[in-house]
């Protein structure tokens, strides 16, 4: 990490930055109105292994025929299944999303709590997407780590991690937490149009002279 590195103005700089770009899935359907933590965390487990540009459409289609669990358990698996095309394994995502509904009515009588502990006990639900759900749906202080934050914060050298989930400890050290939730919602497009995997654009980057450049061998 560069001496005058300040997250601050990095953030700052970020959020001017991304402003033209469409916004990360998960904030841009809350902006909408799908805003509980059930359908948040819905949306995030769609969102997994899938582009933006697919798990919006896919979340909006299922959000008009369930938008409670108990509306979700009212589909049968073929009609899940078929509202969820488009996504990667439509098939497994419906039995998942079933079983999470299931738990949450038998459970906890159709309340999804707003607990890390409880949403990663859910099977198919991991560290990021309990984050993710959990900072956009109920402003908690969350990080979520996705492909895009982690080699952004590694290619600028604040931090040195393998694998997304070591980088998600070291934020959790580093990051104020009041920053946490802005963490994935600007860092997921501006990983994703600027801070690009292959050929960044760092000739125009509005942070660059705050970031190390690890691992950049080309850049546009």
């Amino acid at each position: 990490m560069k001496p005058n590195f300040d997250l601050d103005a990095v953030l700052s700089r970020i959020a001017d930055a991304v402003r033209p770009f469409p916004k990360a899935a998960m904030f841009d359907l809350f902006e909408r109105g799908y805003d509980t933590l059930f359908e948040q965390l819905i949306s995030c487990i769609i969102s997994i292994r899938t582009l933006d540009e697919t798990t919006i459409p896919v979340s909006l289609r299922l959000f008009e025929q369930a938008r409670t669990p108990e509306q979700l358990l009212a589909l049968d698996i073929p009609t899940l299944t078929d509202l969820l095309y488009g996504t990667t394994y439509p098939d497994q995502k419906a039995y998942t999303m079933r079983g999470i509904a299931e738990r949450i009515v038998n459970e906890f009588g159709g309340e999804l709590p707003a607990d890390y502990d409880m949403l990663t006990s859910l099977k198919g639900v991991g560290p990021k997407c309990a984050n993710l759900a959990l900072g956009v749906a109920t402003g908690q202080a969350a990080i979520s780590v996705d492909i895009h934050v982690h080699r952004v914060v590694n290619r600028w050298g604040y931090v040195q991690t393998t694998q997304p989930e070591k980088t998600l400890k070291v934020l959790e050290k580093q990051v104020p937490r009041e920053r946490w939730v802005d963490i994935n919602r600007l860092l997921m497009p501006f990983g994703k149009h600027i801070c690009t995997g292959t050929l960044p654009r760092c000739s125009t980057c509005p942070v660059l002279d705050f970031c190390e450049q690890v691992g950049v061998e080309k850049h546009r």
